[in-house]
């Protein structure tokens, strides 16, 4: 059943249409555009973009956050309603005092999102090590992380919360060492992320319920700790959007698209280095990358198959077609999963068919 299960989502995967917008099918954006160059410095900013650009100026001109993106959000005809539609203040004051530019050349921007991939790659490589993954393994493995971790070098996105929350999660993930009990900066780091964008608060639970499942409870404590901050902080921000919201300010369409795979697989690939190739390779390399996470007997394979399961989910209900680039939250490295995807497979095929389980 689980082979075929794995079969008919290949297929589905690879015919299934990616949409973006307004329910336009995606097209492969050119390297330029995507990757530097004059045509990739004059390209316009998307809506979202731009208001956060205006934002930050705002914030760096000496105005209060709350005092103005109300007005920000009628300006670019974005709802106000529900209050979560408005952004956690965190990222545009951090880019504010860190002198970030629309066009995401300033140094300090540049050398955290360099120091941000490095620490992403070199913790999964020290995990890799610390689960006795074969060096061969090991090899392929961080050359994937590093595959899905250079998409935080995108400087035309370094407004982009989901970009650097995902990031942070990634080196949370990657710093968290269960069988070592060294939890304490992944705790740290992922706080970070939550505090970016709310968006990392199922990784953060999903931690806390593996640490209480383990019956690691400092640990357990420590995340739920982590979720009632976050609770408390979110409260009083959509409090204060609240103090500046009107009754003519209308309510933002529902979330729940209900898109399905294909909602998956939009927000997996076009959020990924996966969006430089064909739908019909990108799509299944995608569901392997899952079977390789389940394939891996660790503790760090338990949790990413649940991650990204869980994720995947959430994003085939909730998520219109435009909010795409809430995959970032999981793409810098869901990749790793394709390292032990191999294995996995041939591990199903002969339970399957074993002459003696049969007998």
């Amino acid at each position: 059943m689980a082979l075929a299960l794995l079969a008919v989502l290949l297929v589905a995967s690879a015919v299934v249409p990616l949409t973006v917008g307004r329910g336009q099918a995606a097209k492969p954006p050119s390297v330029a555009r995507l990757v530097g160059g004059s045509k990739a410095a004059a390209r316009p900013r998307d809506a979202d973009l731009a208001l956060y650009d205006r934002a930050i100026a705002r914030i760096r001109a000496g105005e209060n956050y709350y005092d103005f993106i109300a007005q920000e959000h009628r300006r670019a005809d974005y709802p106000l309603r529900p209050g979560v539609a408005v952004r956690l203040p965190t990222l545009a004051y951090l880019a504010a005092w860190s002198g970030l530019r629309e066009d995401g050349l300033a140094p300090v921007p540049v050398l955290a999102a360099l120091a941000l991939m490095a620490g992403v790659v070199g913790s999964w490589w020290g995990r890799l090590c610390a689960l006795g993954v074969s060096p061969e393994l090991r090899r392929i493995g961080t050359a994937l992380v590093f595959f899905g971790a250079a998409l935080g070098l995108n400087r035309y996105y370094f407004v982009l919360h989901e970009l650097w929350a995902g990031m942070l999660l990634a080196l949370a993930f990657g710093l968290h060492r269960p069988e070592q009990k060294r939890w304490l900066g992944a705790v740290l780091v992922a706080g970070l992320a939550l505090a970016i964008r709310e968006h990392s608060l199922p990784f953060v639970a999903l931690m806390g319920a593996m640490a209480a499942w383990r019956r690691a409870w400092g640990e357990a404590l420590a995340w739920g700790a982590l979720v009632v901050l976050f609770a408390l902080g979110l409260a009083w921000h959509l409090h204060l959007v609240a103090l500046h919201t009107l009754p003519s300010d209308p309510t933002g369409p529902s979330w729940l698209a209900m898109r399905g795979l294909g909602g998956f697989l939009a927000n997996t690939v076009l959020s990924s280095n996966l969006r430089f190739l064909p739908h019909t390779i990108a799509g299944p390399l995608t569901i392997l990358m899952l079977l390789g996470w389940a394939g891996w007997r660790s503790s760090a394979g338990v949790t990413g198959f649940l991650l990204y399961t869980g994720y995947g989910f959430a994003f085939a209900v909730a998520g219109r077609p435009d909010n795409f680039y809430w995959g970032a939250m999981i793409t810098p490295v869901m990749a790793l999963g394709l390292v032990f995807a191999p294995m996995a497979g041939c591990s199903l095929w002969r339970a399957a068919f074993n002459r003696d389980w049969v007998a």
